[in-house]
C-alpha cells in the first residue's frame, strides 16, 4: 500500500509541467569576478492575478469555448481536387488558443481576464569571488507565474567586460609589460595596480637579461579559486623590450659600448664578396607597388604584334 501512494504522489509531482526559464545577461567587471560584488537587477515577470486567484473572472465564469471545445485550436477541411483534401489547424478565434471564455462583464477587473500580472521584481546577484565569465547563477522559481504551471527559474550568465590591462586564462591573470633595454639588461623595477587596490614591486637581479616576449611570473597573484578564495591562480608577465631610436650613441660611444657587451660573431670578409646596404622596409608601400605593377602587367597587349583595326 505504501508503495502505492508514493507512486501515485511521485506521477502526481512529474505531472506538473514548468514553466519556461528567463536568461538575463550581466556585464561584469574583471574586478567584480576578482574581490566579489553584490549586483541589484530589476526585471519584470508575470505573477498570478491575487484578485481573481488565476482563473480569469468570478468562480463559474470560466467556460470551455464551445467552438473550439476547449482545445484552442480549429480544423478546417480544403478541398484541393477530386479526392484531395486538406487538413489546416488555426488557432480558435473565439477564444484566442485559450481553449475557454469568460464573458467581458464576469471578467477580473484586476488582470482583465489574463489571469496574471506583470511585477516588478528586484534580485539580488551575489558574485562570489573568481567566478567565470558565462558562468549562470540560478534563482529558482522566480521566472513567470502561470495557472496549472510551476514557476520557471531565473538564469543570471555573467558577462566579463575586456580589461585594459588583463586577460583572464582559467585562474590565471596575463598582462604585457613594456621595459626599456636598459632593464632588460642591468634589472627591472616596475610597479603594478592589482585588482584589489595593492601595489606590487616587481624587480629582477642585476645582470639577468630579460628577452623580448620573455614570461616570467609570480606566485598567488592570479585570480582567486572559487573553491578558495584564500588561494590564487599566477601573474603571468611578458616583457616586451623597447630599443632605443638609430643614431641615439655617438660613435665613441658606441665602441665603448660594444667593449661591454658579449663579443659578436667574427665574419671573415673576402674580395669576392657583394657589400649590400639594408635599408627601411614598409609592407604596405611594397605591397602597392606590386598591385601596380600587375595591373601594368594585365594592360600589356598579348599574344604577339595586334593589328589595327578601322
Amino acid at each position: 500500500m505504501g508503495l502505492i501512494i508514493f507512486f501515485l504522489v511521485a506521477c502526481c509531482i512529474l505531472s506538473i509541467s514548468a514553466g519556461k526559464n528567463v536568461v538575463h545577461q550581466l556585464s561584469v567587471s574583471l574586478e567584480e569576478l576578482y574581490n566579489g560584488a553584490s549586483r541589484k537587477l530589476a526585471l519584470q515577470k508575470n505573477v498570478i492575478c491575487s484578485k481573481c486567484e488565476g482563473r480569469g473572472g468570478k468562480k463559474g465564469a470560466v467556460e470551455k469555448c464551445t467552438t473550439c471545445k476547449g482545445r484552442g485550436i480549429q480544423v478546417h477541411i480544403q478541398q484541393l481536387g477530386p479526392g484531395m483534401v486538406q487538413q489546416i489547424q488555426t488557432m480558435c478565434s473565439d477564444c484566442h488558443g485559450e481553449g475557454e471564455r469568460i464573458n467581458a462583464k464576469d471578467r477580473c477587473k484586476q488582470c482583465n481576464g489574463n489571469k496574471v500580472i506583470r511585477e516588478k521584481k528586484i534580485l539580488e546577484v551575489h558574485i562570489k569571488k573568481g567566478m567565470r565569465d558565462g558562468q549562470k547563477i540560478l534563482f529558482h522559481g522566480e521566472g513567470d507565474q502561470e495557472p496549472g504551471l510551476e514557476p520557471g527559474d531565473v538564469v543570471i550568465v555573467l558577462d566579463q567586460r575586456d580589461h585594459a590591462v588583463f586577460q583572464r586564462q582559467d585562474d590565471n591573470l596575463i598582462m604585457k609589460m613594456e621595459i626599456a633595454l636598459v632593464e632588460a639588461l642591468c634589472g627591472v623595477k616596475k610597479t603594478v595596480d592589482t585588482l584589489d587596490g595593492r601595489t606590487l614591486l616587481i624587480t629582477s637581479h642585476p645582470g639577468e637579461v630579460i628577452k623580448y616576449g620573455h614570461l616570467k611570473c609570480i606566485q598567488n597573484e592570479g585570480m582567486p579559486l572559487q573553491r578558495d578564495p584564500f588561494e590564487k591562480g599566477l601573474l603571468i608577465i611578458q616583457f616586451l623590450v623597447t630599443f632605443p631610436e638609430s643614431n641615439w650613441l655617438s660613435t665613441d660611444r658606441i665602441l665603448a659600448l660594444e667593449a661591454l657587451l658579449p663579443p659578436r660573431e667574427h665574419v671573415m670578409v673576402t674580395d669576392d664578396m657583394d657589400v649590400v646596404e639594408l635599408v627601411e622596409f614598409d609592407p604596405k608601400e611594397e605591397s602597392g607597388r606590386y598591385r601596380g605593377e600587375a595591373y601594368d602587367e594585365d594592360e600589356r597587349p598579348r599574344g604577339g604584334v595586334q593589328c589595327q583595326t578601322s
